[in-house]
């Protein structure tokens, strides 16, 4: 089944929350105007109007009350409403039964708005992999259709420029490819006919035709989408305890009432009519409604919050969860670095002026879609550089380039495209400098040598910084674990702030420091976008999936950052620890409300409507104090 990337909610559900809106406004005009006709003295058409109230209002939720109830055989709040509404009826008071009907069916509907506002925040945030490609049938002209319709063993072609829109193997071309949202690396990596290309990466330079592998309905898209369905019907702990309880309160509920209908009137003496009512009003005021309702639409609201804020939640439970670390453990490339190149250092020759050199490869570099050409032209505009110079280029794949700027010519690449033992002793010895600070060195030469060189880096993101720093605030320690050498691992982790590194780990090794983490602070959580990373994500008591990470590691992960900005992880905190205060003051609420109706009832202190208006307004308010949830943190 396909999905649009604008919205996913199924359509039963969409009909369902439209039904449930509906019914509960109709069945509230319908009360109205029976109590209009029963103050005017038209009794039996107020009864009337209220039996259509009854049924408008109450059908759905009865209906599910009893499925529910035969499909698992155990009892549910809904059959405590129903039966308090028809009791409500027997004994004469036809307009609190069907104002508990009213509010019964209102506080469903307000559930199920809930549910379909975390399908939509979600499904608003996702970026679907392309849903055309140019399918490639022998000497004809390619034909654009749609990737659905492709079948295993097709060809494609895909320009540059062009995200790749199925998994497959080079077929013919050769080019430079931006695998980030794959593999993690913020270099890009040259292609040949037999590598392997991944749906959603990039294709840089030159055309590619690539023979499909894979359907897709196996997408990453398709996968998170799958997961997104999972969360929804996932419950987190306090959840799962509420409605264990559910089903042996009610029949607590439903025993106690039977006993109300008659040892009263032994014990108390009093008479029939006031031990019957009294036994409705319990049925009301001790049905658990509100306590129900004390987790799931906190939880929705929240998991719809985070959506609407870049962060997937898979499930209630890892919702929960992660408001509870007390350590993190970030990786480095992709997650606290920007995972793209940008210019460190720019060196000329002595005799040649820093300018003209800039502007000679800005011109070469500006006809190139390479990250690391990016790079450069972006650093030449930050210095003033308007590139005037017509070039023209020919791509050399995995060597660099070679350009003809007014009929001088020029390469552009590595050291050993350039020359070897000429750029190791360039400026005196730089080469070796800047590549044992994990730099990559890009270098330009005429016919006469080498002009200059210039260095390229994976910088800290700017909000990694804060991210940190914010976490530390909430009383978090932070560990980056890392595969590249101590030294640049220290220069990244004295950039970035956190509390200490790892250098030069190996995905075993992650897992073993997670495990020394998870018994050190009790819950741990983890930090990757890449393959290396899922086995550590899998050991962590939350593992966190940047949303431009491999596939692996966006199924491993119990939450994904969909906009890779790691100022989330603090929101997400702090919006779990919002959310557990919340269902803590529901819950103690609803049970304080529950016991005040039933001592009052004892005391013969309420009556049938207030006790209506104390249930079911405080199902209400439970259910308004955790859509609270859907604000901003």
């Amino acid at each position: 089944m396909e999905h649009s990337n604008r919205e996913y909610i199924p359509l039963n559900e969409k009909i369902k929350e439209h039904k449930e809106l509906i019914a509960a406004l109709l069945s509230g005009i319908i009360i109205f105007f029976a109590w209009r006709m029963d103050s005017v003295g038209l009794e039996t058409a107020a009864v009337i109007a209220y039996l259509s109230a009854y049924i408008t209002g109450g059908y759905a939720k009865a209906k599910e009350g009893i499925t529910e109830t035969i499909r698992l055989r155990k009892l549910n709040v809904e059959i405590l409403m129903i039966l308090a509404a028809i009791g409500s009826a027997v004994i004469g008071y036809w307009t609190e039964g069907a104002v508990l009907i009213f509010i019964f069916a209102m506080s469903g509907a307000l559930e199920t708005y809930a549910m379909n506002k975390s399908h939509r925040e979600i499904s608003a945030l996702m970026e679907l992999q392309p849903e055309e490609a140019w399918l490639v049938r022998g000497g004809f002209e390619p034909i654009k259709m749609a990737v659905s319709e492709l079948k295993i063993g097709d060809h494609v072609l895909v320009k540059p420029g062009e995200r790749i829109p199925v998994d497959g193997v080079i077929f013919k071309g050769h080019s430079t490819v931006d695998e980030a949202a794959i593999t993690g690396e913020s270099m890009p990596v040259s292609k040949e006919a037999g590598a392997q290309a991944y749906a959603g990466t990039v294709n840089l330079s030159s055309p590619l035709t690539i023979k499909m592998t894979k359907h897709s309905s196996e997408t990453m898209f398709q996968k998170i989408i799958k997961l997104v369905e999972s969360a929804q019907s996932e419950r987190s702990p306090s959840q799962q305890f509420i409605e264990r309880f559910e089903g042996t309160y009610v029949k607590v509920v439903l025993a106690v009432v039977l006993l109300m209908f008659f040892l009263p009137h032994y014990l108390f003496e009093w008479d029939w009519s006031t031990t019957f009512y009294r036994a409705m009003v319990l049925l009301v005021v001790a049905s658990p409604c509100a306590l129900v309702a004390s987790v799931m639409p906190a939880t929705l609201a929240s998991i719809s919050n985070g959506a609407r804020n870049g962060i997937l939640f898979k499930g209630g439970i890892h919702l929960e969860n992660i408001g509870s670390i007390k350590a993190l453990a970030v990786d480095k490339t992709g997650t606290l670095t920007e995972g793209r190149p940008a210019v460190t250092d720019f060196y000329v020759r002595e005799d040649m002026d820093s300018q003209e050199v800039l502007a000679i490869l800005a011109a070469i570099e500006g006809q190139s879609t390479h990250p690391l050409a990016q790079a450069i032209s972006l650093y030449a505009a930050e210095h003033g550089i308007i590139v005037s110079k017509q070039a023209s280029i020919q791509d050399i794949p995995g060597q660099g380039i070679e350009a003809s700027v007014e009929s001088v010519e020029y390469k552009v690449g590595k050291p050993h495209f350039v020359g070897r033992e000429e750029a190791d002793l360039f400026v005196d010895g730089a080469l070796a400098k800047l590549a044992s600070e994990g730099k990559t060195v890009t270098f330009i030469r005429d016919e006469q040598g080498i002009l200059g060189l210039i260095a390229l880096k994976d910088t800290v993101r700017d909000e990694a910084k804060k991210a940190i720093a914010s976490l530390q605030d909430l009383g978090i320690h932070v560990v980056m674990l890392t595969g590249d050498n101590n030294q640049t691992a220290s220069v990244i982790a004295k950039e970035s702030g956190v509390n200490e590194y790892m250098a030069e780990c190996l995905p075993e090794t992650k897992v073993e420091y997670i495990q020394k983490y998870n018994k050190e602070y009790e819950a741990v959580g983890m930090v990757g976008d890449g393959i290396n990373d899922a086995p550590a994500l899998a050991t962590a008591a939350v593992g966190i999936a940047m949303g431009d990470g491999t596939d692996v590691a966006l199924e491993t992960a119990d939450i994904v950052l969909m906009k890779n900005n790691l100022i989330k992880i603090e929101y997400a905190i702090r919006m779990s620890r919002q959310m557990q205060r919340i269902v803590k003051q529901n819950i103690v609420f609803s049970i304080g409300v529950i016991l005040l109706l039933v001592i009052s009832n004892f005391f013969q202190a309420i009556n049938l409507p207030l006790g209506v208006i104390g249930h079911e307004g405080s199902t209400i308010l439970v259910i308004l104090n955790g859509l609270r949830m859907l604000k901003n943190i």
